[in-house]
């Protein structure tokens, strides 16, 4: 049977279309799935809490920070450049001077600019404790690396000002030789700055303590502050400090005191 043109171009038109509908099927399902599964996962409290108190404290300033500050006697430093860091402490003895250097996590120790060996159980203790004076000195920089775990445990009132807290945990891949010891920290809710924390540890029979901020001064856009460092009975849990802070019942250790603060950049 003969088709007339009308008929046939009809027939093409219908064609057309209907390829075309499987064709915007084939293009446009890829593209909206591709877009759904690359979807950024929304932002925990937790991690909305640290970003709001690390850029309180100084923010992307601490990535490329250069500054020098005596601690307890001991002049150190710290530069940091994205991943990449190195720390120092300077200890004098009479004319002589002892330099602790970790740098990208390579511990060395030199007297006079003469390398010192030192066995493996002293070369870690040693490492660790120039780290520790820069991570607490630095706070809450190191809080973003990999290996934080962060909760968000609420609100409370100490003192008659308002806190939002974070709870601090540590994989045990990354989370150092202290990756079982637990912080919590209390950030003031208009300031996002940390003005109490406190943490236990298990090292030396173990024990909790509680840190009370005081002396904050800003240096160059990044904060730095002092410590009255308290003592607490072992196991008391953390979340139960402030009230026994604000009773007069925590024994005050120590003052955690940094000094003579230069950027040297």
């Amino acid at each position: 049977m003969r088709i007339h043109k009308p008929a046939l171009l009809i027939a093409c038109i219908i064609t057309l279309l209907a390829c075309n509908s499987k064709n915007s099927k084939l293009t446009i399902t890829p593209s909206n799935e591709a877009e759904i599964t690359t979807e950024a996962a929304p932002l925990s409290k937790a991690q909305i809490l640290l970003d709001r108190v690390v850029k309180a404290h100084g923010g992307d300033l601490y990535n490329s920070a250069y500054y020098s500050f005596v601690f307890r006697g001991n002049t150190y430093h710290f530069k940091n450049d994205g991943p990449n860091y190195e720390y120092a402490k300077n200890t004098k003895d009479g004319n002589s001077v002892t330099k602790d250097l970790l740098v990208n996590g390579a511990f060395s120790r030199t007297l006079d600019g003469d390398p010192v060996t030192l066995s493996g159980k002293k070369l870690k203790s040693a490492a660790e404790a120039l780290n520790s004076v820069i991570y607490f000195v630095t706070l809450p920089h190191k809080l973003q690396d990999a290996a934080v775990q962060k909760t968000y445990l609420g609100v409370t009132s100490i003192k008659g000002e308002h806190y939002a807290i974070l709870g601090i945990t540590f994989d045990r891949e990354g989370g150092g030789e202290d990756f079982d010891d637990a912080y919590h920290y209390w950030i003031h809710t208009e300031t996002n700055k940390i003005d109490y924390l406190a943490y236990n540890f298990n090292v030396d029979k173990g024990g909790v303590r509680f840190r009370s901020a005081y002396n904050r001064s800003v240096v160059d856009g990044i904060t730095f502050q002092d410590y009255i460092n308290y003592k607490a009975e072992r196991d008391t849990p953390l979340l139960d400090l402030p009230l026994l802070y604000e009773a007069g019942e925590l024994q005050e250790l120590s003052k955690i005191e940094t000094e003579h603060i230069r950027s040297l950049k």
